[in-house]
């Protein structure tokens, strides 16, 4: 018996432990100290009340022999899958019940998709990155190269025709950077996919933060996506749904590789490995698309884009350059005087109290960069501003 010995080439996941240990440390010395984090990646805010009503509803189901449910359709209930295709209908965009899958997060499928590609397959993913692209196929052995995304494009890197690759990453809203992809770049990326005979993974678990018409929400709003993307997207920070766990992804039918088409493969690979998102979650998630839960959903974001605004206006007074804030909740800014990406996070952390996410965490290009958040609490986030005014 042999072990994956891909998992020895995983880099240790650092990051968030050490912040953990400086926070830690720093505490100790300073107890009476308050810390803001402005790092968090998870939501703050409650359910909306029409998702909590609906599990409500589906628990009282569960109770009775009449209305149980027991294993349900691996790809999703119908009654969910008809009203994402509802909501991707106002973009416009068209998709079949068949083409939708149900999940437990985007994080997963984003992970379990690779199960449809050889492992000799070239990956493409950006740097800055969000871990999963890269740990997911250095598990399984895959050759990866990274687009070089920085200041100089916005942190929005585009196809180089030089580059041969077979599996493509794109996030927009982008998770670390908040930056967003306009429909001409995300055109010139699905003719080069087409080109090549590649697949992009698209990622677009932040869509519902664009706020700017003119920026594509779906890559399938973009022609020809549908011969080359598959997309994933996420309830987790759209709707609170990070502790209760769902996502979709879609699989269009007209991607065919190999002369197999990609739906039925990963028809095939769930209905083998994955059991289905609980009823009670489905029901919940259902709920989001209802008009009450829809203007739920949306007053929840905008109190997130609101932390956004005020933290943007802040680093705006300071001179501070950055990246993301108005079409997503996460910004990406350079640390002042030079600072290594460490070395701003200590200073935030000693002379302000403030916890955010060092950009070297996320790569080699996020090194001088830094990561805040708007998924804090109003007061919270309106103090923490307060203190970095005061830093100057």
């Amino acid at each position: 018996m042999r072990i994956n010995e891909n998992y020895w080439k995983l880099q240790d996941s650092y990051l968030f432990s050490t912040i953990a240990k400086k926070v830690k440390a720093f505490l100790a010395e300073h107890p009476d100290q308050k810390i803001i984090r402005l790092g968090i990646g998870d939501v703050t805010l409650p359910l909306p009340a029409a998702v909590v009503s609906a599990m409500h509803e589906a628990v009282d189901e569960m109770g009775k022999k009449e209305s149980f449910h027991g294993y349900g359709p691996e790809q999703g209930y119908s009654f969910l899958k008809t009203a994402i295709q509802g909501y991707y209908a106002r973009l416009p965009v068209k998709l079949e019940e068949e083409e939708i899958f149900v999940s437990d997060g985007a994080k997963s499928d984003l992970g379990n998709i690779l199960d449809l590609f050889d492992r000799h397959n070239t990956v493409l993913v950006p740097d800055p990155v969000y871990p999963v692209y890269v740990d997911t196929n250095v598990m399984a052995g895959r050759n990866i190269v990274y687009m070089n995304a920085n200041e100089l494009n916005g942190f929005l890197p585009m196809p180089d025709g030089q580059v041969q690759a077979d599996i493509i990453y794109l996030c927009s809203p982008n998770n670390p950077t908040g930056a967003v992809y306009h429909k001409t770049q995300l055109k010139a990326w699905v003719d080069y996919a087409r080109r090549q005979g590649a697949v992009i993974l698209f990622d677009a678990a932040y869509e519902a933060f664009i706020s700017d018409e003119s920026l594509p929400r779906s890559i399938f709003e973009i022609d020809g996506a549908r011969e080359c993307a598959v997309e994933f997207c996420s309830f987790s920070k759209t709707a609170g749904f990070t502790g209760t766990r769902c996502g979709y992804t879609v699989v269009p039918k007209e991607l065919t590789y190999g002369g197999t088409k990609l739906n039925s493969m990963w028809l095939r690979r769930q209905t083998t490995k994955f059991n289905g998102v609980p009823y009670i979650v489905q029901k919940g998630a259902s709920a989001v698309f209802s008009e009450e839960g829809q203007r739920q959903v949306k007053a929840n974001i905008d109190y997130y884009k609101e932390n956004a605004r005020i933290i943007a206006d802040a680093l705006k007074k300071q001179g501070i350059w950055y990246t993301g804030g108005e079409n997503s909740p996460y910004l990406w800014l350079k640390c002042p005087e030079g600072k290594s990406s460490w070395e701003y996070f200590d200073y935030l952390l000693t002379q302000a109290g403030i916890v955010g996410t060092p950009g070297a965490g996320f790569g080699k290009n996020g090194e001088g960069f830094f990561r805040l958040t708007a998924f804090g609490d109003r007061e919270n986030t309106k103090e923490a501003v307060q203190r970095l005014a005061s830093l100057r």
